[in-house]
């Protein structure tokens, strides 16, 4: 059965709506009035967070998802979000808030599994399109088979930022799936003759979101684990995967504080 299951779904209007809900959660006092950055990176794992926000002069602000952080150093203009959960629909619904709220452009960052042989743990990958093997991006475009693409123009500012930065990466198509235990060997050898370079589980839902609402979202991987052999290779909590991942948060930092 294709998602969605209602075929006219996207014909029809939505019953809530992002205005709706931060409008409902202000008045009951959950969101509070902030500084609205421009832009916001999203992050997935712990440790990265804790580094940030050991390292950053940062502001909380309670009520915008697991952790969220502005980097006061930016003038405000920039945050970090983390602690959301991994997968496409909690960091989906949030990005919806934030756009709701007023941020403009996103940068997406996170470890991900290596398809291709020439792939090393700690390699860098900037995305160029996602596949679409998840749930949420079916809800937002109404055409099943239009691609998953990042921001053409703030993807090339991030590539030219990690390259200024001496930041050695690759690019290429990722395969963004919600089953991290239903990856099979079968679409693991397909996804490999595609091109495809890394397998992750939000990209393709943030991608289409965003070409909806018309903001500017890309993403950058670290290579965290390898299937490239069919077997299972984790280095999820290598030294040199946090410090890649360190390096690439760096990055997004400066090319969000470089657009106007």
């Amino acid at each position: 059965m294709p998602i969605p299951n209602f075929p006219s779904k996207h014909k029809s209007h939505p019953i809530v709506t992002p205005q709706e809900h931060v409008a409902y959660f202000r008045q009951q006092g959950f969101i509070p009035n902030f500084p609205i950055p421009e832009s916001v990176i999203f992050c997935y794992e712990g440790n990265l967070l804790e580094r940030i926000t050991s390292v950053e002069s940062v502001e909380q602000v309670h009520g915008v998802g697991g952790g969220f952080y502005l980097l006061t150093d930016t003038d405000n203009r920039v945050a970090v979000s983390g602690n959301n959960g991994i997968g496409a629909p909690g960091v989906s619904m949030l990005l919806e808030i934030l756009i709701e709220l007023g941020v403009k452009r996103f940068i997406n960052i996170g470890i991900a599994g290596g398809l291709q042989k020439t792939s090393d743990i700690g390699d860098v990958v900037v995305c160029t399109s996602a596949i679409r093997d998840e749930g949420v991006s079916y809800h937002y475009l109404a055409d099943p088979s239009a691609p998953a693409l990042p921001s053409e123009n703030l993807t090339a500012a991030f590539m030219r930022t990690l390259k200024d930065d001496g930041i050695l990466y690759t690019q290429g198509p990722t395969w963004t799936i919600d089953a991290f235990f239903r990856e099979t060997v079968g679409e693991i050898q397909h996804y490999q003759q595609e091109g495809v370079v890394t397998v992750e589980m939000e990209a393709a839902a943030l991608f289409a979101i965003s070409i909806l609402r018309g903001v500017d979202m890309a993403s950058g991987f670290v290579i965290s684990d390898s299937v490239a052999e069919l077997v299972w290779h984790p280095q999820i909590l290598a030294q040199e995967t946090h410090e890649s991942l360190f390096r690439v948060y760096q990055a997004a930092r400066i090319t969000l504080q470089q657009q106007v």
